[in-house]
């Protein structure tokens, strides 16, 4: 299966920078603003993103969550393949709180979808906006639209779009396989 790097770990960076400066004009000091990543690959993104905005534009008081979606996803007892939950991470409230969905793929839209009915199990938020690395915008099977994408990508058929993580991957890169 043949590869192709669609970002190199500069450009994720420069993305990752422009993001989070994004999220700086939307929220300024984010004190009734959360962040949530979308376990398990979004909570990598999310946790980049929250140390730029705490080491390189000062933001003190920003919170971080962790969701899981396992449980609530439309394809959870349609599958052979066992799921495993990770550990939903929320240790604030998000009644009336602008909340940040952090994902970084953003495929059919579906784990948006199980994310919106898990979010209401810690409250009732005020507003809620997404924040993507990668849209694969032809692709979607649900009405969901990112707020704040890093890049675009136009996969056909069944290309697959793959985010590496430092932290995971031993690399920052995006490839097309």
């Amino acid at each position: 299966m043949s590869q192709k790097i669609l970002l190199t770990s500069k450009e994720v960076n420069i993305i990752l920078h422009r993001l989070a400066c994004q999220l700086i004009e939307n929220h300024l000091d984010f004190s009734n603003t959360i962040l949530i990543g979308i376990q398990p690959r979004g909570s990598f993104l999310a946790e980049r993103i929250a140390k730029i905005l705490r080491d390189e534009y000062a933001v003190s008081n920003l919170k971080l969550g962790l969701l899981d979606i396992t449980f609530f996803r439309d394809d959870f007892r349609r599958t052979e393949k066992v799921l495993e939950a990770n550990r939903t991470q929320i240790d604030f409230l998000v009644e009336d709180k602008k909340v940040v969905f952090i994902d970084d793929v953003l495929y059919t839209g579906r784990s948006i979808r199980a994310a919106l009915t898990a979010i209401q199990s810690f409250g009732r938020p005020k507003s809620i906006e997404l924040l993507t690395l990668i849209d694969r915008r032809f692709s979607r099977d649900l009405p969901i639209q990112p707020d704040y994408r890093g890049r675009q990508v136009d996969a056909i058929n069944d290309e697959k779009v793959k985010v590496k993580w430092f932290e995971k991957d031993g690399e920052d890169a995006v490839y097309i396989e």
